[in-house]
């Protein structure tokens, strides 16, 4: 009798253990599911004013790994203010910024960057006559060498710059060229890999297409999409809903500083994304109006 009672003990003592385990299991896959869904930057209804000019208000938006928000609108949406925001540039006034869940503020671009954001601005800011590999590693250059022999690794950065755009898709004919000599497709496409290359967690691109012809629209799209398959979180500012809608997962539409419109991608079509983007309501009581003036 004593026997059959250890060894029903030992089985509901292993029952018990192979339940806990079980139990353990679960509560972490639901911690790493929950880790998965909680997005790089998050922000909860911030504005932000300029004395009496209300530049934003009560907008909200998520950036998660592996995923491209759009955020779209005409000039004087705010979405400039909004870049500025998430690349430290200004401080929000109400709401909150969350960075991987933390709510913090972030007090300048370099705070952001050690953050993982990496924010790409319209005008790029490189220097045209220095060459591609100078630009790639502008204010982050490598040396070697020690004391009064130490000296730019320019192997390294020349060898570093080609295998990260060959990694991107991105082929020139010589990294020693003047970047400005490349297209301005090109140069979006030189300033992904950088941010790419230096470990940036959240890219944010502005307007990236907005002076570029179809094909090298088509050309950064590609690469923008290539950053995103990398597992970063893109934001693309865009008023170009044609150019949204191709690589979108998430679409913020704006209107003199307020968000009117929030979707995923299965949520709206291109048509009604267009819609939405020329005035929706107000672009059908302007038609009503015109057909009666031409009546």
């Amino acid at each position: 009798m004593t026997g059959e009672h250890e060894v029903t003990q030992t089985s509901a003592g292993t029952q018990h253990a192979e339940a806990g385990t079980q139990h353990a299991e679960a509560g972490t896959q639901q911690a790493d599911e929950a880790g998965a869904r909680t997005p790089l930057v998050e922000l909860c209804d911030v504005s932000k004013h300029y004395g009496t000019v209300r530049a934003l208000e009560g907008v909200s938006l998520e950036v998660h790994a592996g995923e491209i928000t759009c955020v779209l609108g005409d000039n004087g949406a705010g979405k400039s203010t909004l870049i500025k925001m998430i690349a430290g540039l200004h401080q929000h006034d109400g709401g909150a910024l969350r960075i991987e869940g933390e709510e913090t503020r972030l007090t300048s671009p370099r705070d952001a960057l050690d953050r993982g954001i990496a924010t790409v601005h319209q005008d790029l800011a490189v220097v045209g006559l220095m060459p591609v590999w100078r630009n790639f590693f502008l204010g982050s250059e490598p040396r070697k060498g020690r004391g009064p022999f130490k000296r730019l690794d320019v192997d390294l950065m020349r060898r570093t710059t080609r295998e990260r755009l060959l990694r991107m898709g991105i082929d020139l004919r010589d990294v020693d060229q003047p970047i400005g000599t490349l297209s301005g497709g090109e140069r979006q496409c030189v300033a992904i890999a950088r941010a790419v290359h230096f470990g940036a967690k959240v890219l944010v691109l502005d307007e990236p297409t907005a002076a570029l012809g179809v094909k090298q629209s088509g050309m950064v799209l590609k690469h923008v999409a290539a950053a995103r398959d990398q597992g970063l979180g893109v934001v693309l500012i865009t008023h170009n809903p044609h150019h949204a809608h191709l690589v979108g997962d998430r679409f913020v539409l704006l209107k003199r500083g307020t968000m009117v419109g929030h979707h995923t991608r299965d949520e709206i079509t291109l048509e009604e994304l267009t819609r939405q983007m020329a005035g929706g309501s107000e672009l059908d009581d302007l038609r009503h109006e015109l057909e009666k003036t031409t009546s």
